[in-house]
C-alpha cells in the first residue's frame, strides 16, 4: 500500500514561528504587580502554550481583579504594542531562525500551510503580515475555538479547513501544551523547543532549530513517521 505524502504543515505561532514569550511574560508580571502581587519566572513558564482564558484564570488566582476577557485583551494589547515598537525602531526580530525560510520553501513546493495559535486573531494577523509573503492558507486563533490546546480541536479544525487528514500533516510546536494538542490530533508532530523541554511529551521528532530546513526535510519527516503510525493501526 502506498503511503500518502505530506499534505499540509501546521504551525504554532508564539514560541514556534515567533519568539514572543518574553513579551507575554513581561506583560503578565506587570499586570500581577499592578494589583500588588508577585509573578515568578516559574509561574510564567507554566502558562507557555496555554489558552489565554486558562492563563487569565491563573492570573486571577495570583491577585488580578479583572474579568477573564479583560485580562486577555490587556495582555494581547501589551504584546502587540511591544511588537510594533520593535518593528518601528528596527529592534529585535521576533521570528525564530529558519522559520520564514521554511515557510517560503513550503510555499514554493506547493504544500498547504495553516497557522494554529491560541493568541487572538488580531495578533495573528499582525504576525502574518510581517512575514512578507502570503505564507498561510488558513489561520485558526484562540477566538476561533471552544476548546483550546492541549485539546486536539485547533489542529483538527485547521485540517478540516485545508481538506486534509491530520495523519497526512506535520504539526510544529515549541511547548508541551501545544505539542500534546498536535499529538492528540493524529498529526506527525515536530517539537522545536524554546523555553521548555519537550522530552517525553510525545513528539515524533525534536529538532533544535528550523534553520537550514526545507520542505524536503518535512516531507522526509512525515514519510518516516506516517508509515509507522499506519503500520501500528
Amino acid at each position: 500500500m502506498t503511503t500518502p505524502g505530506l499534505a499540509a504543515v501546521l504551525w504554532d505561532m508564539d514560541g514556534t514561528l515567533v519568539d514572543t514569550e518574553p513579551y507575554w511574560m513581561a506583560a503578565e508580571g506587570a499586570l500581577v504587580e499592578s494589583f500588588g502581587g508577585t509573578w515568578t519566572h516559574e509561574q510564567a513558564l507554566g502558562l507557555v502554550g496555554a489558552g489565554l482564558e486558562d492563563g487569565a484564570r491563573v492570573l486571577q488566582a495570583a491577585g488580578v481583579r479583572m474579568p477573564e476577557e479583560h485580562i486577555v485583551q490587556w495582555l494581547t494589547d501589551q504584546v502587540m504594542t511591544q511588537l510594533e515598537s520593535e518593528r518601528r525602531t528596527g529592534g529585535r526580530d521576533p521570528f525564530r531562525p529558519g522559520a520564514r525560510e521554511l515557510l517560503r520553501s513550503l510555499k514554493d513546493a506547493g504544500i498547504p500551510t495553516g497557522l494554529v495559535t491560541m493568541s487572538r486573531r488580531r495578533m495573528a494577523h499582525i504576525i502574518v503580515e510581517r512575514i512578507g509573503f502570503d505564507a498561510f492558507d488558513v489561520v485558526f486563533a484562540g477566538d476561533d475555538v471552544t476548546r483550546p490546546k492541549p485539546y486536539p480541536d485547533p489542529y483538527l479544525l485547521a485540517c478540516e479547513a485545508l481538506g486534509v487528514l491530520a495523519a497526512d500533516a506535520v504539526a510544529i510546536e515549541d511547548s508541551p501544551n501545544g505539542l500534546r494538542s498536535a499529538v492528540a490530533s493524529g498529526a506527525v508532530s515536530l517539537g522545536v523547543p524554546l523555553a521548555l523541554s519537550l522530552e517525553g511529551v510525545g513528539a515524533h521528532e525534536l529538532w533544535p532549530t528550523l534553520e537550514g530546513r526545507t520542505a524536503e526535510d518535512l516531507r522526509a519527516l512525515h514519510a518516516r513517521h506516517a508509515r509507522k503510525e499506519r503500520t501500528r493501526a
